[in-house]
């Protein structure tokens, strides 16, 4: 069986998580062959190093290149997946020239993942492996999450969900494989940063980039730059750095910068960091159509 060519780590997995862990590389195994869907992310990262131990030569990383994923964190999945061991392919993916998942009414995540597991699909007679995986784990199944609805109707397995890994048990089993991204903080595309029915652009992801990569140089792990109507930015910073962020020097440095990448106004949101905060902005008709109820629930 072969390993992820990571350091050692000291920590202890509890017996409960040991047993998932346990299940998780059974069930890869009896696959015979996977091509993970491998963003970078801790999620996908646990089941990549799980595949490539339980399948060897029989796992590939898949990651998905297109102007909705920063530039850095193609950089992070090439440099992870190298550190795992396991076969990497990076494939160019065409949402972009979708009019559906450009004019971003709630369900661009259905239409992104649609034509990501498309372009696996493709490849997977080349990549000798009959069946694609995915990082989803059971906290996901309680968000809208148009994606899965994607997975379903492509067949794609769920590993994590299957094995009944929660997210803290998907961090614990990285922290004690050595992956680095075991701590590393959720980093959804750039295009869920666009305000639903905001249309969705290269121009506006990479000025999103941008943005928050100016925010991360200032010392944050977690922020987002939510894209409104009228070139309108909403920060999101950690409600103990909301403070910092409204104060002079910093908030005249933020305002000044993100005005130079095109932003027309810049706001500060006093709520702090909410992941998916956007979604309260999704019509009711949309998550209805493109919820798993709707669809059947995922396969496999």
């Amino acid at each position: 069986m072969n390993t992820p060519r990571l350091a050692p780590s000291a920590a202890e997995l509890a017996p409960g998580v040991a047993v998932k862990r346990d299940h998780l590389l059974r069930i890869l195994r009896d696959l015979g062959g996977a091509a993970v869907a491998f963003s970078g992310g801790v999620d996908s990262a646990v089941v990549a190093a799980a595949a490539q131990m339980a399948l060897g030569d029989r796992a590939v990383a898949v990651t998905a290149d297109s102007p909705s994923v920063p530039r850095s964190e193609l950089t992070d999945a090439r440099r992870l997946a190298e550190l795992i061991g396991i076969r990497h392919v990076v494939v160019p993916t065409h949402e972009f020239d979708n009019p559906d998942y450009q004019k971003n009414d709630g369900a661009r995540c259905y239409h992104c993942k649609s034509e990501l597991y498309t372009r696996i699909e493709t490849l997977l007679p080349d990549l000798g492996v009959p069946v694609m995986c995915s990082g989803a784990n059971l906290d996901d199944q309680g968000d809208y999450r148009p994606g899965l609805v994607a997975a379903a109707e492509h067949l794609v397995r769920h590993p994590l969900q299957e094995a009944g890994f929660t997210k803290a048990d998907v961090r614990a089993v990285a922290r004690a494989w050595g992956l680095p991204a075991w701590d590393k903080p959720a980093s959804p595309c750039l295009s869920s940063r666009l305000a639903p029915g905001l249309a969705v652009t290269p121009e506006r992801t990479e000025r999103v980039e941008r943005a928050e990569a100016h925010l991360r140089s200032l010392g944050l792990r977690e922020c987002r730059v939510r894209y409104h109507e009228g070139d309108l930015a909403r920060i999101e910073v950690p409600l103990a750095e909301v403070a910092r962020f409204a104060t002079d020097p910093v908030r005249g440095d933020v305002a000044r910068v993100l005005k130079q990448l095109g932003f027309k106004y810049v706001s500060l949101d006093l709520d702090g960091f909410r992941s998916g905060s956007l979604n309260d902005l999704v019509s009711l008709e949309i998550k209805t159509r493109y919820s798993l109820a709707g669809a059947g629930g995922p396969t496999g």
